[in-house]
């Protein structure tokens, strides 16, 4: 049962009577015909039985963005029927505009749509259908809450896909797919062409030009089919904030867009994400849809509290092949927990691959080893200074030990990984 606001404009209007006719038996009998008016009102609405709830599949849709759920609600009964009826998610769901009063004739169907802007990633449930019928007075209402149940899966917003055009680009230069030929570079044979000054020598092909009367030359392009694996932290420091933005999802931008970039290149990817425990794995070789079944592997992964057990993630990134591979390891550059953890298993991982450690920057420390102003503000900067210059140490170890360290801020992440990727297939090193 639900009483509407009209009750109470009703109890302030027996002011009037009261007026009229001062007394308490004139409050007692006005209050007993309220009460008579909203139990009449009450017996004569429709039963929420009458009303059936069939909710649509609302799919999936990127942190964001905008969709909709979509209920188709039903007049069973014999009567009109006027309804209230809400449509209830998740807070983080964004849910908007979700209350529909409408009057529905016997037999009537309509569809009622809810906007839906969600805020985080995940699989976001509704929580029910709240249906109510109103009485003929518009006093009162009989309510029942139905179970409709439905999940959306929110996946990143990968936002870093405005990158990808102008890596395409020169991904198709390197393959020799666009105009200019890259000549000399890559790995993998391409065609046979007459001998022009500014040519490597070594590229002759001596017996094809003992065939000819011109010197021939073979071209070459980067080979294909190269292995790429991922690997997420998603360890209590990939729970850090840097601009608002949890380092993680930086990490999974800076993911989708190398993911997405070497697909097309027609190179293998692997994903490996997790903490103390492997929480994903996933194999995209040969996949079309290896961007959108990254997105949802992604979608349900929140940052762990606790430390990150590399010697397991190590090993996930071994038992997907002995192949020679780019590994990129998406985690944050701390030095406590990168000397502590990761330095014991990198010279397994240097040793068989090509190891590459991405990490976001936090500018506002920058700013404060620059703010100088007072006495608190020099003691600020002297520990910003000291955790800058650790991180710069730990950088330089690594480096020594033949990794390739990539710390710049969020928003340069995805591109800056991008890039280091087309630099080293332009190079030969992968």
């Amino acid at each position: 049962m639900a009483i509407t606001g009209r009750v109470p404009l009703l109890v302030l209007l027996g002011l009037v009577a009261v007026l009229l006719r001062p007394g308490f038996s004139t409050v007692w009998l006005w209050l007993l015909a309220v009460l008579l008016l909203v139990g009449l009102d009450l017996l004569l609405a429709a039963s929420p039985d009458s009303v059936s709830v069939e909710r649509l599949p609302p799919g999936r849709v990127r942190v964001g963005h905008e969709t909709a759920s979509t209920l188709a609600v039903e007049n069973t009964g014999r009567r009109r029927v006027p309804l209230l009826v809400r449509d209830a998610w998740q807070p983080t769901a964004g849910a908007s505009g979700n209350r529909h009063r409408l009057r529905l004739d016997n037999g009537a169907r309509v569809l009622l749509t809810t906007p839906l802007r969600p805020t985080r990633r995940g699989e976001l449930v509704a929580l029910g259908v709240t249906v109510r019928c109103l009485g003929p007075l518009g006093l009162a209402a009989r309510q029942r809450t139905r179970p409709a149940p439905a999940s959306l899966r929110v996946v990143p917003p990968f936002e870093s896909r405005k990158h990808l055009p102008s890596r395409l680009a020169r991904l198709r230069d390197l393959d020799g797919r666009s105009a200019v030929r890259v000549r000399g570079q890559g790995t993998e044979f391409d065609s046979l062409r007459e001998y022009v000054r500014g040519d490597d020598v070594r590229s002759i092909d001596w017996r094809a030009s003992a065939r000819n009367r011109t010197v021939v030359v073979r071209t070459w392009q980067p080979e294909r089919d190269r292995r790429v694996v991922l690997v997420l932290d998603t360890s209590r420091v990939s729970a850090g904030r840097v601009e608002d933005v949890p380092r993680l999802d930086s990490a999974m931008e800076a993911a989708l867009l190398l993911t997405t970039l070497a697909a097309r290149a027609g190179d293998r990817v692997d994903v490996v994400a997790g903490d103390r425990r492997v929480r994903a794995r996933l194999r995209l070789a040969g996949a079309r849809d290896a961007t959108s079944r990254l997105e949802d592997a992604l979608a349900g992964l929140e940052p762990e509290i606790s430390e990150a057990d590399w010697t397991a993630l190590a090993g996930a990134v071994q038992a997907l092949g002995r192949q020679r591979a780019l590994v990129c390891l998406l985690t944050p550059l701390e030095p406590s927990a990168v000397e502590e953890g990761l330095l014991p298993v990198l010279p397994v991982l240097v040793a068989h691959h090509r190891v590459v450690l991405a990490s976001v920057r936090d500018p506002e420390l920058e700013r404060m080893a620059g703010a100088r102003r007072g006495l608190d503000e020099v003691y600020t900067a002297a520990a910003a200074e000291q955790t800058l210059s650790r991180r710069r140490a730990t950088a330089a170890l690594l480096e020594t030990l033949g990794v390739d360290v990539i710390d710049v801020p969020a928003d340069a992440l995805a591109p800056a990984l991008a890039d280091h990727y087309l630099s080293l297939k332009a190079r030969g090193l992968l």
